[in-house]
């Protein structure tokens, strides 16, 4: 099973946001030819999403807590402390994605970290680093192949 379009652009995003790498070192390391990183760049603005903070899991958990404590005060003043049905569908759903960012790992995780451990080898070795971050391009490749 080979990897979609969709996950090597994906990829290719995280790299370029990340890492801070260019088009030419993505396109070494994804596969993909440096024009078409080039043109899902462009078409994602990726440029736009490199400057910005990017938004960490725990500070979405926190946002997502917030909200749902905020809904259950606003329900804890009423006469009769019982949400609506609509209420009821916001905190449902609110639940589900603060336990989806619990449990998951996603791609994303796996680049960061492997980036910081990149930069700590780096510090202790150099050359060691470059033969790890081959490693590091195939762990990520079979984590996009086989989830």
């Amino acid at each position: 099973m080979g990897i979609s379009k969709a996950q090597e652009r994906e990829y290719a995003r995280i790299l370029y946001v990340n890492e801070r790498i260019t088009f030419k070192e993505i396109a070494e390391r994804t596969g993909v030819t440096e024009k078409t990183i080039g043109k899902w760049a462009e078409a994602d603005n990726w440029a736009k999403l490199r400057k910005s903070l990017l938004t960490t899991k725990e500070a979405q958990l926190v946002h997502w807590y917030n909200q749902l404590d905020a809904l259950n005060e606003d329900i804890a003043k009423r006469d009769l402390p019982i949400p609506s049905a609509k209420e009821a569908d916001i905190m449902s759903k609110i639940t589900a994605n603060i336990q989806r960012l619990e449990t998951e790992i996603g791609l994303g995780e796996y680049v960061e970290v492997s980036r910081k451990l990149l930069t700590f080898i780096q510090s202790v070795d150099l050359d060691e680093a470059k033969k790890f971050k081959n490693y590091i391009d195939e762990f990520i490749n079979s984590k996009l192949k086989n989830g």
